[in-house]
């Protein structure tokens, strides 16, 4: 039903016109969440008079107006600074202002008022001369007298930005409708454009069945529209196919949109899971949670996992499983570093973990690793302390984006010192397991010296592993990957071949970390031990203290 035509001499006010009883919505309609779209078209009919829509997406926008305008009967103008109010969809170079020179906003603001018809006006990245440096208070003075004079008609003004910029003085008359990034099924639609302009070319393969699409869909979200099509071309570009194999392309576009924040560190993935030696349990939850952000999960039931704590010693590999996480769902990797969040200025580093956060968010679903939490938030736990308070300010928003937060960002936090840790953080529900990652066993240490022996191109089978994993009996991981790499320059110098005895050689000149901190290592096993999880299937051990020897 489209609105009747505006008389210019005495404006409909809002209850002037008796209207038919509306029927009463079902109670689905009014509960359920409405789209942005359909957010935007209720307000218009409400004849809301300023709308600010948070988007990076443009044209989306403007398309998704004009289907609304079309089907109320009103014509939907466009303003920017350098072309003033032209029509929708008119060409740039040959479009001209409907009513003179409106590129200034005030005269743009005029133009709206003197226009009788109904209609809708998209102002794009109009927010700038109502706040920060080009604010204009005979701007914002205007935008609130058209807000007052477009109230009772059918003209709706709606600024489009990437963010969300307000001044003070406008909070009363705007409404904002945050215009999210599109989702799967808007990706589906741009994937079957794509494939029908292609059909024809037989130097085009296109090999995307249920499974493969889901996939290729999933790794798009958090891109635009506009960086999804991109990114698809480039695919096609690249190796002349489309298909699920193509999800690293897809996360390359993702690597820029982390380097243009300049807070996260965007991680490539070479790891795989079975280069983790041990970690039996860690390895099953994992492996359960593989399909966790598919749609079938959803649809199953399934709440997207939230993260998990990684504690133990170092050295036991933490790290290496983050990555490998990262390489069995095949999602990109998000390091977090905490200290870098930090800034001299007041207000910036709680500002910068917040920017931080919605970068994660933007480009979910994704991994997030908060590498050696507990240093990053040593001081949290004391109240102002001498950053005056700034560590407690930046851990309580990280604690409640952990709480809260619905988009798929899986994080992995690692720490080494469970006494730095605030209680605040082991508490379920933000994390849903925490792992403890102990020295390797006897098996699993035979299982790293085949891993790092593979890595270096020698033959497992022509070391004596069991005889080498008995001699490095509380050794870590990296330990002995150390150990493996000195006895290799041991072997190059004398120009001989690397074999066990040159291992056990280096082996014994080694003094291992569990015997340097011996108290440190059976206190966090002594916390662990019904607190945490083991990660690899056995219960934390507590070395035996020596005992003192004493002659009679």
């Amino acid at each position: 039903m489209s609105e009747p035509p505006i008389q210019p001499t005495s404006p409909t006010p809002r209850t002037s016109t008796p209207a038919p009883r509306p029927s009463v919505p079902k109670p689905d309609s009014i509960t359920r969440r409405r789209t942005p779209q359909e957010e935007l078209e209720v307000l218009i009919r409400a004849r809301y008079p300023i709308i600010y829509v948070v988007s990076w997406e443009e044209e989306r926008v403007e398309r998704c107006l004009r289907t609304i305008a079309d089907s109320r009967n009103k014509k939907l103008l466009v303003w920017t600074v350098t072309q003033g109010i032209v029509k929708s969809g008119a060409e740039p170079q040959r479009s001209k202002s409907t009513s003179g020179n409106t590129t200034d906003p005030i005269a743009a603001l005029d133009a709206v008022i003197d226009q009788v018809e109904p209609a809708i006006y998209l102002f794009k990245d109009f927010h700038l001369f109502t706040s920060g440096d080009r604010c204009n208070m005979q701007v914002i003075r205007r935008l609130r007298d058209v807000a007052h004079h477009v109230r009772d008609t059918y003209k709706s003004i709606v600024i489009v930005s990437p963010v969300m910029n307000i001044a003070s003085d406008l909070a009363k008359d705007i409404t904002v409708v945050e215009f999210g990034l599109p989702g799967p099924e808007d990706f589906n639609q741009l994937l079957l454009r794509i494939v029908e302009d292609v059909k024809d070319n037989p130097q085009i393969r296109i090999n995307l069945d249920g499974e493969a699409r889901e996939r290729l869909l999933n790794a798009a979200r958090g891109l635009t529209l506009k960086e999804a099509e991109n990114v698809f071309a480039k695919t096609l570009v690249l190796d002349g196919k489309l298909d699920a194999d193509d999800i690293s392309v897809v996360f390359s576009e993702k690597q820029q949109i982390i380097k243009k924040s300049g807070l996260l560190e965007y991680c490539d993935t070479p790891e795989e899971i079975n280069q983790v030696a041990g970690l039996k349990n860690l390895k099953e939850w994992l492996t359960k949670r593989t399909i966790a952000f598919s749609d079938r999960a959803a649809k199953y039931g399934l709440p997207s996992p939230k993260g998990v704590l990684l504690l133990g010693v170092q050295g036991c590999g933490k790290s290496l499983c983050a990555k490998a996480i990262a390489g069995l769902w095949k999602l990109p990797l998000l390091r977090f570093d905490l200290g870098r969040m930090f800034s001299s200025l007041v207000g910036s580093s709680e500002e910068n973990i917040r920017r931080a956060i919605v970068t994660a968010e933007s480009i979910a679903p994704a991994i997030l690793w908060i590498d050696e939490i507990d240093k990053a938030l040593a001081g949290s736990s004391n109240g102002g302390g001498s950053d005056g308070g700034t560590a407690s300010r930046v851990f309580g928003t990280l604690l409640t984006w952990l709480s809260e937060k619905t988009s798929p960002v899986f994080v992995i936090a690692t720490a080494n010192d469970i006494s730095n840790l605030p209680p605040e953080l082991l508490r379920k529900g933000r994390l849903d397991e925490i792992f403890f990652v102990d020295l390797p066993l006897e098996e699993e240490r035979q299982e790293i010296f085949k891993i790092h022996l593979r890595r270096r191109g020698r033959r497992s089978s022509e070391f004596n592993l069991l005889e080498l994993s008995k001699l490095s009996d509380g050794f870590s991981g990296a330990e002995i990957e150390e150990a493996i790499t000195s006895a290799l320059f041991d072997s190059f110098s004398r120009q001989v071949p690397l074999d066990t005895d040159i291992i056990k050689a280096s082996l014994a000149e080694t003094v291992p970390l569990s015997k340097t901190m011996h108290e440190e290592i059976n206190r966090l096993r002594n916390w662990a031990a019904g607190r945490a999880r083991p990660a690899s299937g056995v219960v934390a051990r507590v070395m035996e203290d020596p005992r003192r020897k004493i002659e009679l």
